[in-house]
């Protein structure tokens, strides 16, 4: 096992390891759902954010699209950047970073996708590539929450 003596030896590791993904979260939020009401002005049917997914007319479908999804960060620079609006968004509070590798068993009907918009590839979205119920895509993205790995108060690491 190899031991880092610097926050620059531990990304050059990671860089070797293979492609990761993170999101910064506030401590005592959930890293892929919005269970707390207050963490979002927008709606949230079951634990997802309406306006991250394409829902169906009728609200119990989510519909593939390479264009929605969670957000998360794949460069240190696009991460500290959404780190550093997280924690002036919410004085006062800690900000951990979750991240999950690549190569980790995404759930059938889920993929990484580089946000189109996105020139320098740095953002990518949590996608539904499989039309699924509501509460598929829930257990879905607890399952994805279950296996991501955590930095506590990730400030100084960033």
């Amino acid at each position: 096992m190899e031991q880092f003596k610097t926050m620059e030896d531990l990304r050059d590791a990671i860089k070797r390891l293979s492609k990761w993904f993170a999101r910064p979260i506030v401590e005592g939020e959930h890293p892929t759902l919005h269970l707390n009401p207050n963490s979002t002005n927008r709606e949230v049917i079951n634990g997802i954010q309406r306006d991250d997914y394409i829902f169906s007319a009728c609200g119990n479908w989510i519909v593939p699209s390479a264009e929605h999804g969670l957000s998360f960060s794949a460069h240190w620079q696009h991460l500290k950047g959404i780190h550093r609006m997280k924690s002036k968004r919410n004085p006062g509070k800690r900000v951990h970073v979750y991240w999950v590798l690549e190569k980790a068993d995404i759930p059938d009907g889920l993929e990484f996708i580089a946000d189109p918009r996105d020139r320098r590839k740095q953002h990518y979205f949590l996608a539904v590539t499989k039309k699924m119920t509501v509460s598929e895509l829930r257990s879905k993205l607890e399952w994805v929450a279950d296996r991501m790995s955590v930095i506590r108060d990730a400030q100084d690491a960033l």
